[in-house]
């Protein structure tokens, strides 16, 4: 009487190796395969790419291409004041008007930036600092969501008055 072997000790079953074209198509299926991998990495991390000089102008192109979007180029050391002022304000005694003109000098469009304004004693201690968002020094919500390279935008802030103390100022953007 034989008796059969249970399927834990009988020899695998022989498999055929694939052909020439089997192979092909395995292997054109795992490159693709990557490729998606690939595109998906980067389409979940396009932020952080897009912040980066040497990654944004393939991230501009592959969005263009991909119908998807990017957050505007944030690089505020690239914002240069041409000029400011401070001066009594013309209506209330207790206020100031701080005046400042100021120019996006990075290579792409910028989101408009948080202005930081600090006024500073003798001993160039921070006596008042404040942060302004872009619809306070514009008065509104802006017109444009960003400023192009080299354009150049003119604010208005009007502040109390800290009196004597403050005898300088500057200008910061985040």
């Amino acid at each position: 009487m034989s008796r059969s072997l249970p399927s834990f000790v009988r020899p695998p079953p022989k498999i055929a190796p694939l052909s020439r074209a089997g192979r092909w198509r395995v292997s054109a299926a795992l490159i693709l395969l990557a490729l998606a991998l690939v595109v998906q990495v980067v389409l979940a991390d396009r932020e952080r790419l897009a912040a980066d000089a040497g990654w944004r102008p393939w991230m501009e192109q592959g969005c263009a291409l991909l119908g998807c979007s990017l957050p505007a180029w944030r690089e505020p050391t690239a914002f240069a004041v041409l000029s400011r002022e401070i001066q009594p304000h013309p209506s209330n005694p207790q206020a100031l008007l701080v005046t400042a003109t100021f120019r996006n000098d990075a290579l792409w469009p910028q989101a408009w930036p948080v202005l930081e304004l600090a006024l500073t004693d003798l001993d160039g201690s921070h006596i008042g600092l404040r942060r302004f968002q872009p619809a306070e020094y514009l008065g509104g919500t802006p017109g444009r969501d960003a400023l192009a390279p080299g354009q150049s935008a003119t604010v208005a802030l009007e502040i109390l008055d800290p009196g004597n103390r403050a005898v300088a100022f500057e200008f910061d953007f985040h």
